[in-house]
């Protein structure tokens, strides 16, 4: 049984601000077990979790397997090529029987917005959603905000600024949420063609400055430009981009304070985001990367209803 009130993670919409600190809080915890010498717990044993990615994935599936592994659960890799999806079987046939095979726990990316819903009304099974097309990514939102909470003790109060393709991120909506839900301020920054429409109904404000919007914000989450979108012609050209919304040196010494900046990765280096700002003393991105696995540990653990590992715990 969960010790959330919710069987499954679909995105943070539903997630208080009581539950997104459980997961934080847990989080840390489970921070502390990745650095022992042996980091490894017993807490998923006999615990069977699935991982379907119908989508390339690096970062996300590497860290969610890694975190299964580090709870000792048994995990299952899917991939969509070369499975009986090319030969014309539909998703819900796939999940269906795998879930047949005794399966705990599914952990999806899918490139259809809702299909970890649409999956939940169907299976068993705890769905964990590792990104459904430009809906939601609330792992990634968790482990942004593990990252901002270690550097600023909070997220009440905190001004965070999302630079870049906000129209066609996941990481985007569930950061908003995610933040907004936690008390922070949110402001969104790119070109017009690249921020929805009616966004401002999530509490949200909007500029089309960097430079402004450095001036106001203790934290950067600079977004990927999506090249697959580039064809589509909504902004000019990516050198055009980087002369406006690329993240440099000389855009950083405007700040009124230090700036603390996040990437959710993969970085388009000298587009959204110079090499000296991505290394720079400013960047938490690989910290980023540790507290991943941590959240999905603890999204895990707190999802599957086992008890928290003693820190004292042999592995």
């Amino acid at each position: 049984m969960s010790l959330l009130p919710h069987k499954h993670l679909l995105g943070l919409a539903d997630y208080s601000e009581a539950d997104i600190t459980m997961i934080l809080d847990t989080a840390e915890r489970m921070r502390e077990i990745l650095d022992r010498p042996v980091p490894k717990v017993p807490t998923l044993r006999g615990v069977t979790v699935v991982n379907l990615f119908f989508e390339p994935s690096t970062r996300t599936r590497v860290s969610f397997e890694l975190a299964e592994k580090r709870l000792s659960a048994d995990t299952l890799n899917f991939s969509a090529s070369g499975s009986s999806l090319s030969k014309g079987e539909t998703l819900l046939d796939t999940a269906m029987n795998i879930e047949a095979m005794k399966i705990d726990v599914v952990v999806m990316r899918h490139k259809s917005p809702g299909s970890p819903h649409f999956l939940s009304h169907h299976l068993n099974s705890i769905i964990v959603n590792a990104g459904d097309g430009c809906h939601e990514h609330p792992t990634q939102a968790l482990l942004d905000m593990m990252t901002l909470r270690q550097k600023f003790g909070t997220l009440k109060g905190l001004r965070i600024c999302l630079v870049g393709d906000i129209s066609h991120s996941r990481v985007a909506l569930s950061n908003i949420i995610g933040l907004r839900t936690m008390g922070a301020h949110v402001t969104l920054c790119g070109p017009a063609t690249l921020i929805p429409r009616s966004v401002e109904c999530f509490g949200v404000d909007i500029t089309h400055n960097l430079d402004e919007a450095i001036r106001n914000c203790d934290a950067l989450n600079i977004l990927r430009i999506q090249m697959e979108r580039q064809q589509a012609g909504l902004f000019p050209s990516l050198r055009e981009y980087q002369k406006y919304f690329g993240l440099t040196r000389e855009r950083l010494a405007k700040a009124s304070a230090p700036l603390t900046i996040l990437h959710p990765g993969p970085m388009n280096r000298g587009v959204e985001i110079t090499s000296d700002v991505a290394d720079s003393e400013h960047s938490v991105i690989l910290q980023q990367v540790t507290n991943g696995v941590a959240v999905r540990m603890a999204v895990l653990y707190l999802l599957a209803g086992a008890q928290i590992p003693n820190p004292e715990t042999k592995a």
